[in-house]
């Protein structure tokens, strides 16, 4: 059984890094994919980011890159979110997604079954 835990949510001003956390248990075995998707309240669900970790392969949503990075840890089962030079606009919840199918396009919630409990994250200027 899959799941996924976030963590490292929190506050920061504008400028300002957070690195969120997504722990997962069941995807030792498969080819699977991760993503970072955010929910700003009153707005649609936002993919963010995503990784196919055995195949090395990474994308970001064009209001990201240059500022977020997308990792994993093996060792650790666990996928990281790094985010640099945080703007207003980039407060949400975000939630850790998984899927054991390379469905495309990976910016589509539908196409991720596993989901996480969301971490907030709160910019302000």
């Amino acid at each position: 059984q899959v799941q996924l835990v976030e963590s490292g949510g929190g506050s920061v001003e504008v400028g300002g890094s957070l690195r969120l956390s997504c722990v997962t248990s069941g995807l030792d075995d498969s080819d699977y994919r991760v993503a970072w998707f955010r929910q700003a309240q009153g707005k649609e669900r936002e993919a963010v980011a995503n990784i196919v970790p055995r195949r090395f392969i990474t994308a970001y949503a064009n209001s990201v890159k240059g500022r977020f990075t997308i990792s994993h840890d093996n060792a650790k089962k666990t996928i990281y979110l790094q985010m640099n030079d945080l703007k207003p606009e980039d407060t949400a919840m975000y939630y850790c997604a998984a899927s054991l199918t390379l469905l495309s396009p990976w910016e589509l919630a539908e196409n991720f079954p596993y989901w996480g409990q969301g971490t907030q994250v709160t910019v302000s200027s």
